[in-house]
């Protein structure tokens, strides 16, 4: 098998790289850039084993930019695509949502034209639960529910989606979308919230935790990154060694299977989609309270530390809760293989001896 990973030298990319390296004897071909958030250390920190490195080619592609035939004859053909490579910061994209939105869309396209080139068994492509919106109450979003980004990062998802769906109906890409919730993880950015309550914890400093006017902390399923990877390698086995041949609608077969509400008729309706979800909702000021107590610090000073701020007036566009509802993978036989209380400690303590990541 061979895997064409975007984003490898991102936060998330690494660890799929590294749970591909472990889990499988599978080739994989990494385009980066180090234009964005891509680091060369993420990657080197993957490839950890010298036997792994005979596994991994190294391709310089800006994917921002189609791939011209020389980079195409470098990519060679891969069985599976994993589109990971993203933009992904809130934040950046309602401060400068041009360039964000640009950069998000034009890499689906081209990225999009590789598998048009290639012709892969599986085109795997993450996204995020923001596409949905707010999840109120007690509401959790099942898999293609209406589309409702409330800022310009999840708009850009969402058109990567719409984009993606429509390669899968015109030219049969093999696409199997997946919803993501917060994900955590060693190596992550230090803009995002878990790698920031360390370094405020650490230096002393508030922690600003968004609330509603009444009080109520926004909440999240938080999931680590290799759980991330766990369920992508789970979902890439599934629809390349398991299932029977279907069908496409231009008299193709491929090796995909559809539940009933996707392949009715002897065509598809849309590609499948999946939810992948940590195992329990956790309120914002409950994971501060989480990280100091796996850096030995008190209740009450990490209590007194914590800030409520408006969600809404401090970061326009931002949702308060968001809730996936996990069941699909579930009964596919997948769950979460690093629970989430050491997710947090392994992840805060790898931190902490590696602090330098906390200022990148």
């Amino acid at each position: 098998m061979r895997v064409l990973l975007t984003g490898a030298a991102g936060f998330v990319g690494s660890h799929v790289l590294r749970h591909l390296l472990t889990h499988t004897d599978w080739d994989i071909t990494c385009p980066v850039s180090f234009h964005h958030k891509g680091l060369p250390a993420r990657i080197a920190s993957a490839v950890c084993d010298t036997q792994w490195a005979a596994r991994v080619d190294v391709v310089h592609w800006d994917m921002r930019s189609p791939a011209d035939p020389l980079t195409l004859h470098q990519l060679g053909d891969c069985d599976v695509i994993m589109n990971i490579a993203s933009e992904s910061h809130v934040d950046r994209s309602i401060a400068n949502p041009v360039p964000f939105v640009q950069n998000n869309v034009a890499l689906m396209l081209n990225v999009l034209e590789v598998a048009r080139a290639m012709g892969p068994r599986l085109f795997l492509q993450m996204s995020t639960d923001e596409v949905y919106g707010p999840a109120y109450g007690e509401h959790r979003h099942t898999e293609w529910e209406p589309a409702v980004p409330s800022n310009p990062y999840s708009a850009s998802k969402a058109a990567q989606e719409a984009i993606a769906i429509s390669y899968w109906r015109t030219y049969d890409v093999p696409l199997v979308i997946t919803n993501t919730m917060n994900i955590i993880g060693e190596m992550q950015d230090g803009e995002k919230f878990l790698p920031t309550i360390i370094r405020n914890l650490r230096a002393g400093s508030p922690v600003r935790v968004h609330t509603a006017p009444d009080g109520t902390p926004g909440s999240r399923f938080y999931l680590h990154a290799r759980n991330l990877a766990d369920a992508w390698l789970h979902l890439a086995r599934r629809y390349t060694e398991d299932e029977p041949d279907v069908t496409t609608m231009s008299g193709e077969r491929i090796r995909i299977a559809m539940g009933p509400a996707q392949y009715r008729d002897g065509a598809f309706t849309r590609p499948e989609r999946y939810n992948i979800v940590g195992e329990r909702e956790v309120d914002n000021a409950e994971l501060v309270r989480l990280v100091g107590d796996c850096m030995g610090l008190s209740p009450d000073v990490v209590s007194d530390l914590i800030e409520p701020v408006s969600f809404h007036a401090s970061r326009p566009g931002h949702d308060l809760r968001y809730a996936l509802d996990g069941s699909r993978m579930a009964r596919l036989g997948w769950e979460p293989p690093v629970p989430l209380e050491k997710s947090i400690e392994r992840t805060v303590r790898w931190t902490l001896g590696h602090p330098e990541w906390l200022y990148l």
